[in-house]
């Protein structure tokens, strides 16, 4: 049937021979009796001859059928002709109606076409990913091969605390035997909580490759679909294959994307997406045994916003907090980082590691490809400190900018970045220099970077005012030797305010104020409604109580550089000349001797008491603003 169609639609037969004759040879033949009958289609005519001689034309061609066509100006005589030589007159129609099979490919020949077109990329679809539009519901979790462990225990350093207490769950998946003798029973779930880039998901792949058993790896912003529902089926077919592949890991990474509490924000009626597809995973985890050896790991770095059902014993059981790495642990992370990179003789990895507090793994890994980068574009065969110098200078800071400054502007900076200098070293509980420049680098014309000697886990009040006096130190310079001061001390200022306001709210150390916690909530406040948690009287004392300890650092500030003026103008001259300095060439201008360093690198007690975060173990770097506009 198929066939036949395609034949009469695109090969339809042929028909008998016909040629094309002139009108007026046309009526000759009608007057010599020779035309049998015609059909006439608005002014063209088919005919029939009598004879087949009788259609010869100047091509000598022959045949019986002919055309024709009638001339707009021809008269109406034609019919008496025709009817006076007995031809036979037949009419037709110039505008038939359409056949049925033509109305139908018009009607649904474009929906077929886009029918085999839609199937054509659906396959496509489904080849290239497994799935396609029937395997929405189907899990995306990426699983990696047990007996090619690309990560283990060794890789990972900076992070011993969480590694010992993830060494139980590797323990139990080895020996599960051990551990349900007693009667006891590995946690369900285990959530690493901490700061982006300390290793959180690093940490997860070594936990799979240490036990050696399947490792299903998903984001939790890989549940949700514009499909209302398909996240949760994802839950299920993730949960189902992990029980089926038992003892099994399933690590599911930002897990805040769909945990975040149900009682914060819009729920539109309590069934969006996120919503359900939670919901299933708690269900999922109500629902199966610790016996059956499938452990669910999580990662986030806002364990403050999840919902507290996921929290409760029964779910996730143990949380473990992945911290920053003190400095013992920075310098096991560079030595890791390192393995493949060739190092010059006078690289010191521990020196690195003590003047970078408060990076984390991924930054001290960027900062090695930065320092191999920079190494490489210089051709030198290895990679020295001054690479690893400049690198951090730039991940810190940003890249160095060509801008011409005038000697106005650059002596001015020179003063303002040593002023911050000479009092980190004055001062005896500042963090000691570890360089100085008046190079421009991103939004900074000069840059001053203190760090400490060992990572602090407490700070007292002396070094938070030594912080403050060290931090207006750049425009006690400029007050001292021009009598004015300019814009530059924007972000000093700034850090100053911020430093002074939580001694006294949050830390207890105004007199006036007393052993009060007065900070302000960020997680009780919203934009509608900003409450202090004290009268407006106690704002006032606050008030005065910040502006005191600014200004008693300010004294402290102005009269320290006062008594060292020719060391101030020492250090000045020897930037304007070298334009940066590290710490050994400033201690020898200025004649100063370096603060005490520990003999050894032992890593510092954590106490109760929480570090301050905004003092934390970041280098202290001051930079000079340039003027607005």
């Amino acid at each position: 049937m198929l066939n036949l169609l395609v034949a009469n639609v695109f090969f339809p037969p042929a028909g008998p021979k016909t040629i094309t004759i002139p009108y007026n040879r046309f009526v000759t033949e009608v007057k010599a009796n020779d035309v049998s009958s015609i059909n006439a289609t608005g002014d063209s005519i088919e005919g029939v001859f009598k004879h087949l001689t009788g259609a010869t034309d100047s091509s000598k061609d022959t045949a019986l059928h002919f055309t024709t066509q009638v001339p707009s100006f021809a008269g109406g005589q034609l019919e008496s002709l025709l009817t006076a030589h007995n031809v036979t007159i037949n009419a037709q129609n110039p505008n038939p109606p359409t056949s049925a099979l033509v109305e139908i490919l018009y009607s649904f020949g474009p929906t077929l076409l886009f029918l085999v077109f839609f199937l054509w990329l659906m396959r496509r679809t489904t080849a290239a990913a497994g799935g396609g539009l029937f395997s929405l519901g189907r899990s995306q979790a990426r699983l990696y091969d047990p007996e090619k462990p690309a990560t283990t225990f060794a890789d990972v350093a900076g992070i011993e605390e969480a590694k010992e207490e993830l060494e139980e769950i590797v323990d139990f998946l080895r020996q599960p035997a051990k551990y349900q003798r007693l009667g006891g029973s590995i946690p369900k779930g285990v959530l690493l909580v901490g700061l982006p880039g300390t290793g959180k998901t690093l940490l997860a792949r070594a936990v799979a490759g240490e036990a050696g058993v399947p490792f299903f790896s998903i984001s939790a912003s890989e549940f949700i679909e514009m499909v209302v529902g398909v996240g949760a089926s994802r839950v299920r077919d993730l949960f189902s294959k992990a029980k089926a592949a038992a003892p099994a890991i399933i690590f599911v990474d930002e897990l805040d994307a769909i945990g975040r509490s149900r009682s914060v924000g819009p729920s539109f009626g309590g069934h969006d997406e996120r919503e359900q597809t939670l919901n299933q995973i708690l269900t999922e985890m109500d629902g199966f045994d610790s016996r059956e050896g499938v452990i669910v790991l999580a990662a986030t770095n806002r364990a403050d916003v999840l919902d507290a059902a996921l929290l409760r014993p029964g779910r996730f059981d143990r949380r473990v907090m992945v911290q920053p790495p003190d400095r013992v642990g920075r310098a096991a992370i560079l030595r890791i980082h390192t393995k493949g990179v060739p190092l010059a003789e006078d690289v010191d990895l521990n020196g690195l590691a003590s003047q970078t507090p408060g990076l984390v793994g991924a930054e001290l890994r960027n900062l090695v490809n930065e320092a191999a980068l920079t190494a490489a574009r210089k051709n030198r065969p290895a990679v020295t400190m001054v690479d690893f110098t400049e690198s951090l200078q730039k991940v810190l800071l940003g890249a160095a900018r060509r801008i011409v400054l005038s000697p106005e502007d650059r002596e001015r900076t020179a003063y303002h970045e040593a002023g911050h200098a000479l009092l980190g070293l004055l001062v005896p509980e500042a963090d000691p220099v570890r360089r100085v420049s008046i190079i421009p680098r991103g939004r900074a014309l000069g840059v001053t970077v203190q760090a400490p000697v060992d990572d602090r886990q407490n700070y007292p009040e002396t070094y938070l005012r030594a912080r403050i006096v060290g931090a207006l130190g750049g425009r006690a310079a400029e007050q001292l030797i021009y009598g004015v001061v300019t814009t530059g001390a924007e972000s000093d200022l700034q850090q100053v305010t911020m430093i002074a306001r939580q001694m006294v709210v949050r830390w207890g150390m105004s007199p006036k104020v007393g052993p009060l916690n007065l900070a302000e909530d960020p997680e009780q406040q919203t934009v509608m409604v900003a409450q202090r948690p004290y009268s407006e009287a106690t704002a006032q004392v606050i008030d005065s109580e910040v502006r005191r300890i600014v200004d008693e650092c300010f004294a402290r500030a102005v009269g320290l550089l006062e008594q060292n003026r020719e060391k101030l103008v020492a250090l000045t001259e020897a930037l304007l000349r070298e334009e940066s300095l590290e710490e050994a060439a400033i201690l020898q201008v200025t004649g100063l001797s370096p603060k005490p360093t520990p003999e050894s690198f032992v890593p510092a007690t954590p106490t109760t008491v929480p570090a301050p975060e905004p003092v934390g173990a970041n280098p202290r770097v001051s930079i000079e603003v340039p003027p607005p506009g």
